[in-house]
């Protein structure tokens, strides 16, 4: 199988600046001199989940939802497979990616709004709450991670490859038509409303 365009701009742009905004949101976390930041930051990765949760139903193929979340019984069954190192070979993200994709779109979401509930001094409570569900976040990166790390090696493919340049080995038909750049700027501005909406 050839290598062929399967992810489009938006969800790699998407997936890049989570993973930037979740690493600055974490240095800065504790600081009260970078409050701000942490919050622009928190609110900018509330505007990109809540136009990733849209492109999913309108976005190419592998992008939308209905492509790769597909029930428990079909996670399990890729999660026995590849640990038999035989796993269901997909173009698009597999069934137990797709709930873990799921749950880190959750997670920021809920993350994002207490942390905006506790830059509004709502309370100890929201804060605690934040901190609690950031560290929760973490822990569903590093399972993430750990997903990319072993898919890559049974299948023998470099997964962190694919987000960057869109393409992975698959059947012609199984390509997109279009990488979509043109929706990359839609993105950039629900990031950036979700940002000033976030520090106002």
């Amino acid at each position: 199988m050839n290598r062929v365009l399967i992810w489009d701009w938006p969800v790699r742009v998407g997936h890049w600046f989570l993973v930037a905004g979740f690493g600055l949101a974490w240095i800065t976390g504790d600081s009260e001199r970078w409050r701000l930041v942490h919050g622009a930051v928190g609110g900018a990765m509330v505007g990109v989940v809540l136009f990733r949760l849209l492109w999913g139903f309108v976005g190419t193929r592998h992008a939308r939802f209905a492509d790769f979340v597909r029930g428990p019984r079909a996670a399990a069954a890729h999660l026995r497979g590849l640990l038999a190192l035989r796993p269901e070979y997909t173009a698009g993200h597999n069934p137990a990616g797709g709930f873990a994709i799921l749950a880190l779109l959750a997670f920021i979401l809920l993350t994002g709004a207490t942390g905006w509930f506790a830059y509004q001094d709502a309370g100890e409570w929201a804060g605690e709450l934040h901190e609690t569900l950031a560290h929760a976040l973490l822990l569903l990166v590093f399972v993430h991670l750990a997903g990319v790390l072993v898919g890559s090696a049974v299948l023998g493919e470099n997964l962190v490859r694919a987000m960057l340049d869109g393409r992975k080995r698959a059947r012609p038909e199984a390509a997109i038509p279009s990488a979509r750049a043109v929706a990359v700027p839609l993105l950039l501005a629900a990031a950036a409303a979700g940002a000033w909406w976030f520090v106002q």
